[in-house]
C-alpha cells in the first residue's frame, strides 16, 4: 500500500507533520497526518510568495496616483468647471483606475490560484483518509475511522486558513516596506553653532553668497551654479529671471531647504550651514508664493503663541489692508479659518501671510511673488507699506510685476542658475542689450 501511495504522490516530498499526535499508533491516522505535509510545504513556495509580493507592490504603487488625483480634483473643482475640463479629468481618473486594476486583478487571481490548490489537496487528504479507513476496516474500529476523518477535515481547514492568512500577511507587509522607505530617508541636518547667538541676530541683515551652488537631490544637476553676490544691510534687492532661472531656489537656499553642494551663504558674518535649522529659520521671514493658513482663527494664524496684544494685531491688519475684511465679520479676530483657509480668497490668504510678516518684523524679509494673487491697486499699496515698515530691513523680492521693483536699490537677474546681471534698475534699463530691459519691455513697463 505504501508503494501505491508513493507512486500516486509522485515527487512530493513526504515528512511527518508536526501536528501528528504521537500516541496514535494506527496506520490510517498516521497516513492522514503525513498527507498534510504537502499542504504545509505550500507556505514555502517561492512561486506564490514572490509573485504575490511583487503584485501587491505594483498595486500599492498604482493606487497612490488615484488618491492624489482625487485630492487635486476636489481642491480645483471650481477651476475645472470654469475651464470646462470635466471630461479630461474623468478620463485621467479612469486611466489611473485602469492601471490599478491591471495590478489588482492578477493579485486576486494569484490568491485564487493558491486557494484552489489548497482545496484540492484538502479534498485529497480527506479522500485518502476515507479510502484507508475502508481498506483497513477489518483491523480498525468505527471510532478510529471517524476520528481519522474528523481530524483530517479539521486540520485541512486550519491549515488552509493558516496558509492563506500567511500569504495575505506577507502581502500586506508591503505597506510597512513603503513606510520603512520614508523612515530611512536622510533627515535634515541639525547643525550647531559654536557660540551663543545674539537674540537680535541678524542685526544688520548683510547676506553674502560665496561661490554658492546647490541641487535638489543627490545626483541631479545644479540649479544654482556658483553664485557670488554681496547684499548690503538694508538693501532692497529685486530678483528676476525667466522660468527655471533659479529664483525660488535661491530663497530655499537661505532657509536651507536645499543644502549647498558648493560654496556657502554668510549672514552677518556667520555661515548658516553651521546653524541649527530651527535657529536659522526662526530668525528669517518669508512670504511664500502659495499662502499657508491653518485651521483655527485669524488670531491664531497671526499669533499662534499669543505673544502680541490685540492692538498690535489690528495694526498689522491695517498695514496689510485686511482690517476692513476682519471688521466686516461677526467674530473679528476670532473669525474662524477652515483648513488651508478655504473660506477665504487666495488674495485674502496672501494678505494674512503679509500681516504675519509685519508682526514678526525681522531684519531680513523674503517675498516670493507675495502679491501675485492680489489686484494691481492693492499690490501698489502693499509695496508702499513694505517700503515704509521695512525701511531699515534687507528685502529680497522675487518680482512678479517688474514695476514693483523699479525703485529698488539693485536688481539681480538670474539665467540658468547663474548671475547674468546685478546692478541698479536705471543702469540696466539704459542698456538695451540687458535681459532686464527685455523683461521690462515684455511686461509693458517701457
Amino acid at each position: 500500500m505504501s508503494s501505491d501511495i508513493s507512486r500516486i504522490a509522485g515527487p512530493v516530498r513526504w515528512r511527518v507533520c508536526r501536528y501528528a499526535p504521537l500516541h496514535v499508533n494506527n496506520g490510517a491516522h498516521r497516513c492522514a497526518m503525513r498527507l498534510t505535509a504537502p499542504i504545509a510545504d505550500i507556505q514555502h513556495s517561492k512561486l506564490y510568495i514572490k509573485t504575490s509580493l511583487q503584485l501587491k507592490r505594483l498595486e500599492s504603487i498604482s493606487r497612490s496616483p488615484i488618491y492624489s488625483h482625487l485630492g487635486e480634483t476636489l481642491n480645483g473643482v471650481s477651476s475645472i468647471r470654469a475651464y470646462d475640463c470635466m471630461d479630461r479629468f474623468i478620463r485621467e481618473s479612469d486611466n489611473r483606475i485602469d492601471n490599478n486594476t491591471k495590478c489588482l486583478y492578477p493579485y486576486i487571481v494569484a490568491n485564487s490560484w493558491l486557494l484552489i490548490r489548497l482545496q484540492v489537496l484538502s479534498n485529497l487528504l480527506v479522500l485518502f483518509a476515507a479510502l484507508f479507513g475502508v481498506i483497513g476496516r477489518d483491523s480498525l474500529t468505527g471510532s478510529d475511522i471517524g476520528l481519522s476523518l474528523s481530524m483530517a477535515i479539521t486540520l485541512t481547514g486550519i491549515l488552509e486558513y493558516f496558509i492563506d492568512s500567511f500569504g495575505q500577511m506577507l502581502a500586506l507587509f508591503v505597506s510597512f516596506e513603503r513606510i520603512d522607505e520614508y523612515c530611512c530617508l536622510e533627515s535634515e541636518p541639525i547643525g550647531q553653532y559654536g557660540r551663543q547667538l545674539s537674540d537680535k541676530w541678524p542685526e544688520n541683515g548683510c547676506i553674502s553668497f560665496v561661490g554658492y551652488g546647490s541641487r535638489y537631490r543627490q545626483g541631479f544637476d545644479l540649479v544654482i551654479k556658483g553664485i557670488t553676490v554681496n547684499i548690503k544691510s538694508g538693501e532692497k534687492i529685486g530678483i528676476v529671471g525667466r522660468t527655471g532661472a533659479g529664483k525660488s531656489s535661491l530663497t530655499l537656499a537661505l532657509f536651507r531647504l536645499i543644502e549647498p553642494a558648493m560654496g556657502r551663504i554668510v549672514i552677518d558674518g556667520i555661515d548658516i550651514s553651521q546653524l541649527g535649522l530651527h535657529e536659522l529659520r526662526s530668525r528669517l521671514t518669508i512670504i511664500p508664493q502659495e499662502p499657508v493658513l491653518f485651521s483655527g482663527t485669524i488670531r491664531s494664524n497671526l499669533d499662534p503663541f499669543d505673544r502680541f496684544s490685540d492692538d498690535q494685531l489690528w495694526s498689522v491688519l491695517e498695514q496689510s489692508h485686511l482690517k476692513e475684511f476682519v471688521l466686516s465679520t461677526d467674530a473679528g479676530l476670532d473669525h474662524p479659518v477652515t483648513e488651508s483657509g478655504d473660506n477665504m480668497s487666495v488674495g485674502q490668504r496672501q494678505l494674512v501671510c503679509l500681516a504675519r510678516a509685519f508682526l514678526r518684523h525681522s531684519s531680513i524679509l523674503i517675498l516670493d511673488e507675495a502679491t501675485a494673487a492680489v489686484d494691481v491697486e492693492t499690490d501698489a499699496l502693499i509695496q508702499q507699506t513694505i517700503r515704509q515698515s521695512f525701511k531699515s530691513c534687507t528685502v529680497l523680492t522675487i518680482a512678479h510685476r517688474i514695476n514693483t521693483i523699479l525703485d529698488y536699490d539693485r536688481v539681480l537677474v538670474l539665467s540658468d542658475g547663474r548671475v547674468a546681471e546685478f546692478d541698479s534698475p536705471d543702469k540696466l534699463l539704459d542698456d538695451r542689450t540687458t535681459i532686464f530691459y527685455s523683461l521690462a519691455k515684455d511686461a509693458g513697463v517701457i
